[in-house]
């Protein structure tokens, strides 16, 4: 807010404020020094109209000056320099064709001055608009008035005031002196103003510069943490993998009961470490902007259920009851979307409901609330009878690293990233999320997706079908007999080697081994196999450029057959890399059997 200005200020400081740009500065300064210049002069003039004994112009000069004491008065306690400028101008305009039909009746030099200086200061103070509306509001009474001397002479019942020869020398010179300080003040001020962005643009260039310097450094930053998130992924799981793997096997081996007890808080504590390292992996992912989503078909009520298959389990564990409720409408309905990312989405809503109840219930709820002909927008809600959430703290919940408070966070661990993923993920969909929780009573979180619904569902199943890939998500794996199958593994750590010849060993497969992505094609080349697991990070030839090699091979058997990367890699694009080298598909380390066995089944299946 500006400073009030008191009444009786006269002080021009006042009136300036840092906040106004050079050009309103100077039409102040201009109005201020103008109008003490014009008070002077007039006021002399109107001595000079006393001692000549000329009434008229004696007191047309006292009702200018009191309109300028007055302006200057409103100038220097309300600073609105358009007011004051309309007022002016009006009356100059008064004044002049007042002279000209009236008190001279004629058009003089101190006529065409009082006309430039409407000129000046209209197009200055108020621009163009007003500029041109004022000077013709001048102009054409002035023309018309010569017209009408020229031709029939002007002739009112009014004799004209005579001046003395001093008096229209001195109101030449005053009104020149009034044109010239306007000229040069805003003269002055245009240059002033031009200067003035003249170092704005240098100095925004040298912003821009260092932006983009700032922007540099932030891209290598970015990209540095990318390779340095997928090194260390890289490193983390390998040796899970082989702890995963060597736990799965165990297990697989019918063990003690304490043998079995001990090996499930092995899994467990396992399975704990990658789901931090796979949530801040996909943390990073999100936040980069790098994440793509997949249109497919899929049967979400299947999907729901492998969803919810292992999370019962572990309700059931802690005492808790847990309902899954699919619309009836949506049981054979095929939609079109991102099944992974609704798997985590929803696989993280529930995983936090069991953490945060200890009593109770679970339900999660799918429900159709509009079907058109080619979309559909569901319903999903996973509601708990859990310790709920303040009310104040609602918003907080959905933060990177947070949660309700550094009690939960002790209480029931965790990295606080959950929600923060589930949030963004849905937000880059365009969804929002609602929340309804009560301390000790339980919450509820909840939203509504689209999905366009194939209008040909006879084609989809076939495109389904085709998509064998993606049938591991709806755990409809293909039966395939396993015998006779010959394997070929690229893989240079000798720990994995050990941990794949043991798993297939339980598929009764003997495996044929590759050190590196050379000795992979070589062995491609001179043998036969049914199908490849591709590690990506060998030496001599690295697993895209030995599957690369392997496409080239004149044999077009041999050149077409299945090959699954096997990748502890988080780089972004991992999944294109891979299908751009050649790959039929991808399994992460640490890897579930199961899926393995489940791709392997769906590629062979189609050999």
């Amino acid at each position: 807010m500006p400073e009030e200005v008191s009444f009786l200020n006269i002080s021009l400081s006042k009136i300036l404020r840092k906040d106004q740009s050079i050009l309103d500065q100077a039409r102040i300064r201009l109005l201020y020094y103008g109008l003490c210049w014009a008070f002077v002069a007039y006021g002399l003039l109107m001595v000079m109209m006393y001692a000549q004994n000329s009434p008229i112009y004696f007191y047309v000069t006292i009702a200018i000056n009191v309109t300028i004491v007055c302006m200057f008065k409103y100038l220097t306690w309300k600073p609105d320099w358009r007011r004051i400028t309309h007022v002016m101008l009006i009356f100059i305009t008064v004044v002049n064709l007042s002279n000209v039909y009236v008190i001279i009746q004629n058009v003089t030099l101190s006529t065409v001055q009082l006309m430039i200086i409407v000129v000046l200061l209209s197009f200055y103070m108020l621009g163009q608009s007003f500029g041109m509306f004022y000077s013709l509001v001048n102009l054409i009474p002035v023309l018309a008035f010569m017209v009408l001397e020229y031709h029939s002479g002007y002739i009112i019942n009014f004799k004209p005031e005579k001046l003395d020869g001093s008096v229209g020398i001195i109101t030449v010179l005053t009104n020149f002196i009034i044109i010239i300080f306007i000229h040069s003040h805003f003269y002055t001020a245009f240059l002033k103003n031009i200067k003035e962005l003249k170092q704005v643009a240098a100095t925004q260039s040298e912003l821009n510069a260092e932006l983009e310097i700032a922007k540099s450094k932030a891209e290598k930053s970015s990209s540095a943490k990318s390779e340095f998130l997928s090194t260390m992924s890289h490193e983390i799981r390998t040796p899970l993998n082989a702890v995963i793997g060597m736990t799965n096997l165990m297990m697989m081996g019918n063990p003690r009961q304490d043998q079995k007890e001990n090996l499930d808080i092995l899994k467990f504590s396992a399975n704990n470490l990658l789901a931090i390292v796979n949530d801040v992996l996909d943390f990073n992912k999100i936040e980069s902007g790098k994440i793509v989503f997949e249109n497919i078909r899929f049967n979400l009520d299947e999907l729901m259920h492998n969803i919810c298959g292992g999370q019962q389990i572990k309700a059931a564990e802690k005492g808790l009851d847990f309902e899954l409720n699919v619309d009836s409408e949506l049981k054979h309905r095929t939609v079109i979307g991102d099944p992974t990312r609704i798997t985590q989405v929803i696989y993280n809503l529930i995983s936090n409901a069991i953490k945060f109840t200890e009593q109770g219930s679970i339900w999660v709820n799918v429900t159709c609330i509009e079907d058109r002909h080619n979309r559909v927008t569901i319903s999903f809600s996973v509601k708990d009878t859990g310790i709920g959430i303040k009310k104040e703290n609602l918003q907080g919940i959905f933060e990177a690293f947070a949660q309700e408070s550094v009690t939960t966070t002790r209480q029931y661990g965790g990295t606080g990233l959950g929600l923060a993923i589930v949030k963004r993920l849905l937000e880059l969909q365009g969804v929002n999320m609602y929340v309804e929780s009560k301390p000790e009573i339980g919450s509820e979180f909840s939203f509504n997706m689209e999905f366009p619904v194939p209008t040909d569902e006879a084609q989809a199943k076939k495109i389904r079908m085709a998509e064998l890939t993606t049938s591991v998500l709806q755990n409809e794996e293909p039966v395939v007999n396993f015998s006779n199958t010959r394997v070929l593994i690229a893989e240079d750590n000798p720990v994995n080697v050990m941990l794949m010849k043991k798993l297939l060993s339980k598929w009764d497969l003997v495996p044929t081994i590759a050190e590196n992505g050379a000795r992979a094609v070589e062995l491609v080349q001179y043998g036969n196999f049914d199908i490849i697991l591709m590690d990506l990070q060998m030496p001599i030839l690295n697993g895209f450029e030995a599957s690369m090699e392997i496409r080239k091979l004149p044999d077009s058997k041999k050149s077409s057959i299945p090959i699954i990367a096997l990748t502890a890699s988080a780089l972004f694009d991992i999944r294109e890399q891979v299908f751009n080298s050649g790959m039929n598909d991808y399994v992460s380390k640490p890897f579930k059997p199961d899926e393995l066995k489940g791709k392997m089944q769906g590629l062979l299946s189609l050999v």
